[in-house]
């Protein structure tokens, strides 16, 4: 099982803890669960998870300050979970970085639909090294390359960048000077359906244009384009 992704659900439920785990055992992962943060640092502590399934509401340190410590350490991607109608703790956990959401009661199976695709574009499970090809792109004296995964400042200094980051610029870059309708981004970033009153492209692009400096009220890199979208709208040298 050592070669499988690693798994960590935290939920301080232990009914929920328990058939979850063995729900992504059966479906070839390899899943360990814990109650509490302090649990999930010392799981962290022993061994490599490639991404962790969180609860918002935890004894103790609550899933949102557990999260943004996991950002601020760029540790595995996060799919957060929310009590039913909580959007404000949806929003609150894609700004500090969790990649996705789901509120509870779930359903496992698409829950682990949402796994695989983080894993996916977290290259957890990708293809083999030398079938990618190096992409780098310049623009505004930043420099994205998308081979290690890093973002460097006109000053030549990496910053970190989350997962939801990454998959929204990478989707912009790669689609530069095209309109992107909100529809497109969560299906490039996400890959499901958008909620028509899904606002969380809003939210990522508010956090990556604080990322890159740009104005939020006169962008220059990413403009928002009235009623249809976003637009990479700077000049672009790609490598």
């Amino acid at each position: 099982m050592s070669n499988f992704p690693h798994i960590v659900v935290v939920d301080d439920d232990r009914q929920i803890r328990g058939l979850l785990t063995k729900y992504l055992q059966v479906n070839g992962l390899r899943a360990t669960a814990v109650a509490d943060a302090s649990a999930l640092d010392r799981v962290l502590a022993s061994e490599r998870a490639d991404l962790v399934v969180l609860d918002v509401m935890l004894p103790g340190e609550d899933g949102l300050s557990v999260c943004r410590r996991m950002r601020a350490e760029n540790r595995a991607p996060i799919i957060m979970l929310t009590a039913k109608g909580a959007e404000l703790d949806r929003i609150i956990g894609l700004e500090v970085g969790a990649e996705d959401y789901m509120a509870k009661p779930f359903n496992p199976r698409e829950l682990l639909a949402r796994i695989r695709n983080v894993l996916r574009r977290s290259d957890r499970i990708s293809a083999p090294t030398h079938a990618r090809k190096r992409s780098k792109y310049r623009f505004a004296g930043w420099t994205f390359d998308t081979v290690s995964r890093s973002l460097l400042n006109p000053a030549g200094e990496s910053l970190r960048i989350a997962g939801a980051e990454y998959d929204l610029l990478h989707a912009l870059v790669t689609n530069a000077s095209l309109v992107l309708s909100r529809d497109q981004l969560i299906e490039l970033t996400r890959g499901r359906e958008a909620d028509p009153f899904d606002r969380s492209i809003d939210v990522l692009v508010s956090r990556l244009r604080q990322r890159l400096g740009d104005d939020a009220r006169e962008p220059k890199i990413i403009k928002s384009v009235y009623r249809k979208g976003y637009v990479f709208a700077t000049a672009l040298e790609m490598d």
